[in-house]
């Protein structure tokens, strides 16, 4: 199945049924008055979040939705039927954006939350309604109303309270596949991981997270350079970043490449470089016990790093057990937090609201960037489809 983060579709509500307009016409009964009925109403349509879908392919090949209109009003004074209304099911994450505003509608986080996205028409008025004492035959009604129309982006960010980032084989996948029951591919060339990967990480019987690993960056991805920078908004919900460092790379330093790193976050979203971000020193088992302590103490001294410091082997599952604890408790620690004090819950809202609104705004703008590109190449072909699905795997 394709892995589709984003999707650009065109909702409209049904209209309003007209009035009638009619008179009672019954054998014996001279003047039986009017009897028009109402018109029915028109379709909502509605955007409803569903915890079994992962992706929104379906929206790339059906993009135009719209509700039925209210049935016209009958003799007898019958109001005709208003329409069905349609909802549209989306992944928990997914952001609903109005793309002629910029408004964002809702931002779906919970199994079953829904948002009316576009308001149905009401019905028009019969002529009973206009019957007075000079005016016992009225020939007027009224028309229904048109439903909304709207153009809408929905975006989807993965829901995760970790988020895992670093350099192309830094060892992201083999983190998250040793400690949680994610199996993301795993091999000894750069960009193995094409698209997010998701792992729920059990700590005790009752205590888990989740854990999110995108594609790699390298040093020019604000310019596109590897993958670009496209995945990084699916860290916009995550409570804490785990910058994962290949403590003896092949090529480079690894006090440059934390650097070169924390500039492209910056570039993405100065947000998001201000959220909390621990160091973790892969590959440790690489080194002898002296020289791999040694190697990162020189690191953190040249970068000056007052944050927490994590060595461990992915690969041979040294120190993952300690981490996982130390991420458990900072989750667990940040939601008590939030709970307990409205002054830090709300500087937590808004440093979210400030990274989801940077995010949306660099992508859109690679996205016009790219599709320049296309344009003038002549390629039609879109890079939102990869041949993954985001799986929670538990």
């Amino acid at each position: 199945m394709q892995f589709v983060d984003e999707a650009t579709i065109d909702v409209r509500a049904g209209n309003g049924g007209h009035g009638c307009l009619s008179f009672r016409r019954e054998k014996y009964v001279e003047f039986g008055g009017p009897d028009g009925g109402d018109g029915g109403a028109g379709g909502h349509v509605y955007v409803r979040a569903d915890g079994n879908l992962n992706t929104l392919v379906d929206y790339r090949y059906e993009r135009s939705y719209k509700a039925r209109n209210g049935e016209p009003g009958k003799g007898r004074q019958m109001t005709g039927k208003s329409a069905d209304d349609v909802f549209l099911k989306v992944p928990v994450g997914t952001t609903v954006v109005d793309v002629d505003t910029d408004e964002v509608l809702a931002d779906l986080t919970a199994d079953g939350e829904t948002v009316m996205v576009a308001k149905g028409g009401r019905g028009g008025l019969g002529n009973v309604h206009f019957k007075s004492s000079v005016n016992q035959a009225p020939r007027k009604t009224t028309n229904g109303i048109p439903g909304e129309a709207r153009r809408l982006r929905l975006e989807l960010k993965v829901l995760a309270d970790v988020g895992l980032l670093g350099m192309p084989n830094a060892g992201k996948s083999t983190l998250i596949r040793a400690i949680s029951a994610a199996k993301p591919k795993v091999a000894d060339y750069p960009f193995t991981t094409l698209v997010p990967n998701l792992g729920v990480v059990k700590v005790d019987r009752h205590r888990s997270f989740v854990v999110a690993d995108i594609p790699g960056l390298i040093e020019g991805a604000a310019e596109g350079a590897g993958l670009g920078i496209r995945f990084l908004k699916h860290l916009a919900r995550t409570r804490l970043l785990l910058h994962v460092v290949d403590i003896a790379p092949l090529d480079g330093e690894p006090a440059d490449q934390i650097d070169a790193i924390a500039d492209e976050l910056d570039r993405f979203s100065p947000a998001l470089a201000e959220q909390e971000r621990w160091l973790v020193f892969n590959k440790i088992d690489l080194l002898p016990d002296q020289e791999a302590e040694e190697r990162v103490n020189e690191i953190v001294g040249e970068l000056g790093w007052q944050g927490p410091v994590f060595r461990l082997s992915a690969a041979a599952g040294v120190g993952c057990e300690e981490l996982t604890y130390a991420l458990m408790n900072a989750i667990e620690e940040r939601r008590r937090r939030e709970e307990e004090d409205p002054e830090y819950a709300a500087e937590q809202r808004g440093l979210r609201d400030r990274l989801e609104a940077e995010a949306r705004e660099k992508i859109q703008e690679i996205k016009r960037v790219n599709r320049a590109a296309r344009d003038n190449d002549g390629d039609d072909d879109d890079d939102d489809d990869h041949e993954v699905e985001i799986v929670y795997e538990r």
